[in-house]
């Protein structure tokens, strides 16, 4: 594993700070899975989803070890695309670059029409397309600004989805304790007898493949390494800090829903709202509402990144045009943020043509590639680990229990994978994806098994060449 702790190379600025790189981490993992998705785990196992929550909470854990390995000794904003490249060479690279690419664009488009959905239940007099559009323009303008500012904005995103998350913990515990004057503690009724596990070990197995999607995102702090000032120390902060505060938040408040809320409840629809409902609290749909919303914006802030980064390291590496590597004097890649948020704008105008159509469609196709990702991950960290100590290479992070660790990471994707190819609901989901894969990876092997130049026209050799700077 190639070490490189100074990113002077890279035409992208430097100015993430650690306690940025650390919340944008947390940040992107708290979203709408957490917020509105958890009922559905809870729905599925019944209080044994805490089950499920700890088997992928342990899996994102590895991820991220392997992750913050790599990226402490080599940052790039190509990250994982850039490990698998130098593990298994540039076609398996590319494949996981452009996969993550198209996985983000989509959502981006996702999370701005939810997000503009969930505020016209509040105001219903404004349209939905309008918003999902200003919403869209908005944080586009905050990429284009510079990495200090989009750094900034996420931060105190994350930030808000974070206090929103403890203050529901205590608003819990005192539920739970009896704490509120006039309102009868729950207790842990539901977690008794047959009530725990309601389905038996075919409801864990089917909320695991649900719950693993709600710890996407943790990934682009990976990516996010490579504009980060020191990096090398400010991914062993954020992979230390983000691991155990991600399990405490959702383990908690998991745990809480689980009390409160029963199986079979309409309260699982919306989980958090329910156990606020439960304390006697007014406004609290409202207010859960709007956290939802914010939760929904910050993850389409850090995807919006994600994706503008990815492009550009695929442009540097001639796996993309050219053109998406140009960068402006703020040192961000302008066309690439354009680009990748081009895609959302008109996805989110076909949805508005065709309700429910389109955007089901693409988001199916995507829906399996976090998972294949973190896989890619664990891959490559294992043959470059291997590769580094063969070497003799120190290594400014090291992921601990080399290799069986890692190989943990990997059995549980292959149970998680079996799961979901056994589940009727998930099989085309997997199927589809695995299908976009195989395309992908055949169209990067034609192009380089046929000798002929990178996707932009280019030769991997001509990324070393100055970028292209816009006024």
């Amino acid at each position: 594993m190639e070490q490189q702790t100074k990113t002077s190379a890279r035409p992208l600025g430097a100015a993430l700070k650690p306690r940025q790189l650390t919340m944008m981490g947390l940040g992107s993992a708290i979203g709408a899975g957490l917020f509105i998705g958890s009922g559905a785990g809870i729905q599925a196992a019944g209080p044994a989803v805490l089950i499920s929550y700890l088997v992928a909470g342990t899996l994102i854990i590895l991820v991220m070890w392997a992750l913050g390995e790599m990226a402490a000794a080599n940052p790039d904003s190509g990250a994982f695309s850039v490990y698998t490249a130098k593990a298994y060479g540039p076609v398996a690279g590319a494949t996981v670059g452009w996969l993550w690419w198209i996985q983000l664009v989509v959502v981006i488009a996702a999370e701005a029409l939810g997000a503009a959905g969930l505020l016209a239940t509040i105001f219903p007099a404004l349209p939905v397309w309008l918003m999902a559009l200003v919403f869209i323009m908005v944080l586009t303008a905050v990429n284009l600004t510079s990495v200090k500012n989009f750094g900034e904005f996420e931060f105190w995103f994350a930030l808000l989805k974070v206090a929103a998350i403890v203050g529901f913990l205590l608003v819990g515990a005192a539920l739970l304790f009896g704490w509120i004057p006039g309102v009868q503690s729950p207790g842990l009724a539901n977690f008794m007898g047959e009530g725990f596990a309601p389905s038996g070990f075919g409801g864990i197995a089917t909320a695991l493949f649900v719950v693993a999607f709600a710890f996407g995102g943790t990934e682009i702090v990976s990516v996010a390494a490579a504009e980060t000032a020191e990096p090398a120390r400010s991914v062993k902060k954020a992979v230390r800090t983000v691991l155990w505060r991600i399990l405490v938040f959702y383990i908690g408040a998991i745990f809480v829903i689980a009390a409160v809320v029963p199986v079979g409840s309409e309260g699982l629809k919306s989980p958090f709202a329910a156990v606020l409902d439960s304390a006697r609290m007014p406004g609290a749909a409202t207010a859960i509402t709007l956290v939802a919303v914010a939760a929904l914006l910050s993850a389409l802030n850090a995807n919006l990144y994600g994706a503008s980064r990815m492009a550009f390291s695929l442009a540097e590496r001639g796996e993309a045009p050219r053109w998406l590597a140009s960068v402006s004097k703020a040192r961000v890649p302008v066309v690439a943020v354009l680009a990748s948020v081009a895609f959302g704008v008109v996805t989110v105008v076909l949805e508005l043509a065709f309700p429910e159509m389109v955007l089901g469609v693409l988001l199916n196709i995507v829906g399996s590639t976090c998972l294949l990702v973190w896989t890619s991950a664990l891959l490559a960290q294992l043959a470059l680990r291997l590769r580094a100590d063969r070497d003799g290479t120190e290594l400014p992070l090291r992921m601990p229990g080399f290799p069986w660790l890692s190989s943990l990471g990997l059995l549980i994707l292959a149970a998680i994978f079996t799961v979901g190819f056994i589940g009727e609901d998930s099989r085309p989901q997997l199927l589809s994806t695995f299908g976009l894969v195989a395309l992908l990876a055949v169209a990067n092997w034609v192009n380089h098994r046929g000798g002929r130049k990178g996707a932009g026209g280019i030769q991997a050799s001509d990324c070393d060449k100055e970028p292209v700077l816009i006024d």
